[in-house]
């Protein structure tokens, strides 16, 4: 039997970016890496800043030819030129999303570790599935999503799947031959060197 395929990359912004930095640091992690698609996902609720951050990071992931979503905020994906969403609220609004969006934009939804609302979710019309935290994290409730779960929807359910959240090589390790995308973020940010970083955790693909 052939080995399955390496999962791809998802990549993830930092909620704050540094539009001075940030674009020749995504530039260069792009350039080095293959990417499937970039997130933007920053916390600012500010639609000034979101639209100029937007259009920056657009430009950068365009320019390699690489697809890129905002968080949420679908009447500025399409207002944008972004390429589509990622939904936090699971499958709530993803038929809303698919309406005004249309068929060939990404829609995506991040559906914690509840294995229902990934497959109401799917059935409502969602490009991708994306679970989390993957690995072990203080924040939230502490829930985490078990490679069980990775495990199920792989072998069953034919909507792609992402892997985020606390990811390791370890993690990384364990779920790779289990999902299709794993989301980095925070994960390669926070290192002096993203690109450096992100290779590490490439490697630890099995």
């Amino acid at each position: 039997m052939a080995d399955p395929e390496q999962p791809q990359i998802y990549l993830i912004t930092p909620p704050e970016i540094e539009l001075a930095r940030f674009p020749a640091i995504l530039d260069r992690v792009l350039r080095d890496h293959e990417i499937a698609c970039v997130r933007l996902a920053l916390s600012t609720h500010d639609e000034t800043a979101l639209c100029r951050a937007a259009d920056t990071c657009r430009e950068v992931a365009h320019g390699q030819d690489v697809a890129i979503v905002i968080d949420t905020h679908f009447v500025l994906a399409e207002r944008l030129g972004l390429d589509g969403v990622h939904l936090t609220d699971g499958s709530r609004t993803v038929r809303k999303a698919r309406k005004e969006l249309g068929p060939d934009a990404i829609v995506g939804a991040f559906c914690g570790t509840s294995r229902h609302d990934g497959m109401s979710a799917g059935e409502a019309g969602a490009d991708y599935i994306s679970f989390g935290p993957a690995g072990v994290s203080a924040l939230g409730d502490g829930s985490q999503a078990e490679a069980e779960l990775f495990e199920w929807w792989s072998q069953v359910i034919e909507v792609p799947v992402v892997a985020e959240g606390a990811l390791d090589a370890t993690t990384i390790s364990q779920l790779s031959s289990m999902t299709d995308f794993f989301g980095v973020g925070d994960e390669i940010w926070r290192e002096d060197d993203p690109s450096a970083a992100l290779g590490e955790l490439i490697a630890a693909m099995r």
